[in-house]
């Protein structure tokens, strides 16, 4: 391992770490113009610099909430802009990056971090499993009608860019967030707002009223209508809604904009109702499935603690957690809830398989058939199934 220190990086030193990002995925610097709205979503004291002695790595964090199975929140971090410098990688840099990011939020008392992973082969070594996908579906809008029984109700309001963003963060606190999904902190309506100015076509928002007030938005921006032949795309952003009224408002105003060919959605909940709604399930098609967030438990007690459970016969889950050896021990899991324990294991795993399990994503007796639990009590798996699935499917709908 080189000799390199690890710190916090200084504001000053905000832009230095944004360009050696870039540079490891291939981007240009940064532009006067395009820093003054990145260098506002770099949250004070967030972000870590590798040196040796100039800046060799970096990773960026900010501080969100996390909603678990049952609807409890608890402290999470994003983590982001993690990169290497070409020539200094496979050097412990990242190792080194990541545990003393890991043992911050620890200190400070966070349960949970998340991120998007570049490559899937990176970060299961730190404690971060996969546990929620999403899937990307398109429309053709010349088929895709609602069924005449769909929810009807509401009015919508459609606003330029500049309002959406300023109702658009009060519609997203306050609907209900199914598990995984974050609280989005003004750094991250700041990462949007750059990635939507953007556009060569303006960005727009519709936003569904119900009966007690806005209950659900999509954000979207046509592409394609500047170049001849025109064959525009509707690219939806995001899109939210509260209630089964909302989802289906938010899709007949979509569907209903002229001047359409295809309207594609990403990263949408693996169980989106969209076929559902449609006369003909046809007129629309999956066009792939993928990773979203890996989660990290860092307080692995805390976060057993705090979410809700299926009913079944309890199970006690040992886990190992290298990096933060605290984590590591029994735990009782009932439909009650969870804690420490001295009774003997039915399950065994490491705390990046927890993470997989935790959130009702995968089930553990699909993990133990591959190898990745190890049974020490044959009805355990069943029983794991129970305890952690979840009644719809884990989601975040946040990029970072």
């Amino acid at each position: 391992m080189s000799d390199f220190e690890i710190r916090t990086l200084a504001t000053a030193e905000h832009r230095a770490a944004s360009n050696l990002l870039r540079e490891t995925v291939h981007m240009p610097p940064s532009d006067d113009a395009e820093w003054v709205y990145a260098a506002r979503y770099y949250q004070p004291g967030g972000a870590l610099g590798a040196f040796d002695p100039e800046l060799v790595g970096t990773a960026r964090s900010f501080d969100a909430e996390l909603t678990v199975p049952g609807g409890a929140r608890r402290p999470t971090v994003g983590v982001t802009s993690v990169g290497v410098r070409a020539d200094r990688t496979r050097r412990g840099v990242l190792r080194a990056l990541m545990t003393a990011q890991l043992e911050d939020f620890a200190a400070r008392g966070v349960v949970f971090a998340n991120l998007l992973a570049s490559e899937a082969g990176i970060y299961g070594r730190f404690g971060y499993g996969l546990a929620t996908r999403c899937r990307t579906y398109s429309l053709d809008p010349r088929r895709a009608r609602l069924r005449p029984d769909a929810p009807v109700g509401g009015e919508l309001e459609l606003l330029d860019l500049d309002r959406a963003l300023e109702v658009c963060p009060g519609v997203y606190d306050g609907l209900e967030h199914r598990p995984g999904m974050m609280s989005r902190p003004d750094v991250l309506w700041r990462l949007y707002e750059m990635q939507l100015r953007r556009h060569t076509t303006p960005a727009k928002a519709v936003v569904h009223h119900g009966p007690g007030g806005p209950d659900g938005f999509a954000i979207y921006h046509v592409d394609g209508a500047m170049a001849h032949p025109w064959t525009t795309t509707l690219e939806v952003s995001d899109l939210f809604a509260g209630s089964a009224t909302a989802f289906a408002g938010l899709w007949r105003f979509l569907l209903g904009i002229d001047l359409v060919d295809r309207i594609a959605a990403e990263s949408r909940p693996l169980d989106d109702p969209i076929e559902l709604l449609l006369t003909d399930h046809r007129s629309g098609k999956v066009d792939g499935i993928a990773d979203e967030h890996w989660l990290r438990l860092v307080d692995v007690g805390e976060a057993l603690s705090a979410r809700e459970y299926g009913h079944a016969d309890p199970v006690v889950v040992e886990v190992t957690d290298l990096l933060l050896p605290g984590n590591s021990g029994a735990y009782l899991v009932t439909p009650d809830g969870a804690g420490r324990t001295n009774r003997p294991a039915g399950l065994r795993m490491d705390v990046t398989t927890l993470a997989m399990v935790y959130l009702g994503t995968w089930r553990p007796s699909a993990l133990a058939d591959a190898g990745r639990i190890e049974v020490l009590d044959p009805a355990a798996p069943a029983a794991a199934d129970l305890l952690f699935g979840t009644r719809v499917a884990a989601w975040s709908g946040s990029y970072f």
